[in-house]
């Protein structure tokens, strides 16, 4: 059944990633984004199954609470009943619920170590530092590259060249997304200057909190390219609502030309690079 929920997440992502620029948060949105890794179908799975015990459990509930409503109101019963003990129902509240944990904790257990179990070593590293209110990003390569990534002001769009929201978010958008290749362990380092922050990529499975004076560590493996987007998800003062994470994920030897170049020209390379996005984007919707 497992098998079954994740492969029917993954078609699910596929029919959805008609456009190459992934997902985003939609508005009235109730369910989770569609998952760019293998981590947040297993998240996504896990979800569901729960439900399976949320749903019933709460029909339950109601339904019994309803029946005794009904069933002992005054009305019906002036002479309360003066039963104190059932040996049966005892056993039955007792042993359902630890059956119920049992069948919750062994999959949560099995993900929760998952998500602090990389299933391969990294071959990028990347530091994410936390600012009130932006992000310092630090490829630990060669040739160190460092820039920060902040919220893209909307008087900055048209410069940026990115005046197309419905690729560009208001609120979510950055002057600076981190790029990543594609099908690559990525390993992130977060840690912040100042207070508590939180790195979190909803379509991607993380969130792992940025404190100060400690350095924590996740790690991603996103299988489609195309630009994704989250947020800072710990309050961190007055401008926490404008904290967003951008994350590109690009071919290898697009990540590789863009990586060169950014060390001696960030705009430039950022723009070269959505120029090369763009296009492909362009020629792939002219074929459908």
């Amino acid at each position: 059944m497992r098998k079954f929920l994740a492969s029917t997440g993954a078609a699910a992502t596929f029919l959805a990633s008609g456009s190459a620029f992934a997902d985003q948060p939609r508005a009235w949105e109730t369910g989770f984004q569609a998952p760019a890794t293998d981590m947040m179908r297993q998240i996504e799975w896990f979800g569901n199954y729960t439900m399976w015990f949320i749903i019933p459990i709460t029909v339950l509930v109601l339904f019994l609470l309803l029946y005794c409503v009904v069933k002992f109101r005054a009305s019906a019963n002036p002479v309360p009943s003066k039963t104190s003990h059932n040996t049966l129902i005892e056993v039955i509240w007792t042993v359902g619920p630890v059956v119920i944990l049992l069948c919750l904790a062994i999959p949560s257990f099995q993900l929760l170590t998952a998500q602090y179990t990389p299933p391969e070593e990294a071959k990028l590293t990347v530091k994410a530092t936390g600012n009130q209110w932006n992000w310092d990003y630090e490829y630990q390569t060669d040739n160190t590259l460092t820039f920060n990534s902040a919220i893209l002001q909307e008087g900055d769009r048209a410069k940026a060249g990115k005046e197309d929201r419905s690729i560009y978010p208001r609120l979510l958008a950055v002057d600076n997304e981190l790029v990543v290749p594609v099908n690559t362990m990525t390993r992130v380092l977060v840690t912040a200057t100042d207070v508590i922050h939180s790195f979190a990529m909803p379509s991607f499975g993380i969130k792992i909190d940025a404190i100060p004076g400690r350095t924590n560590e996740t790690w991603f493996k996103a299988e489609k390219e195309g630009l994704y987007y989250g947020q800072c998800s710990q309050l961190c003062g007055k401008d926490h609502a404008f904290m967003p994470i951008a994350i590109r994920v690009v071919s290898d030897a697009q990540f590789k030309t863009w990586l060169a170049a950014a060390k001696t020209d960030l705009p430039g390379a950022n723009k070269t690079l959505m120029a090369q996005v763009d296009g492909q984007n362009k020629v792939a919707a002219a074929g459908n």
